[in-house]
């Protein structure tokens, strides 16, 4: 492994920074995955309880 001075270290560029697009699209995720859920929970208790309405 090489050595790196202080110059060529204030030259490196890269990583990951957290902005707000970003997190917005992880809250959307999560919004949408819980949305889901609780569809499929509601329409799986509609169906255990009998209550579903008839397709004419």
């Amino acid at each position: 492994m090489q050595k790196i001075d202080n110059q060529e270290l204030t030259q490196i560029v890269g990583g990951i920074s957290i902005t707000g697009p970003l997190i917005n699209s992880f809250s959307t995720i999560l919004k949408t995955i819980a949305s889901l859920g609780r569809s499929f929970g509601s329409s799986i208790r509609r169906i255990a309880s009998d209550k579903v309405c008839p397709i004419p």
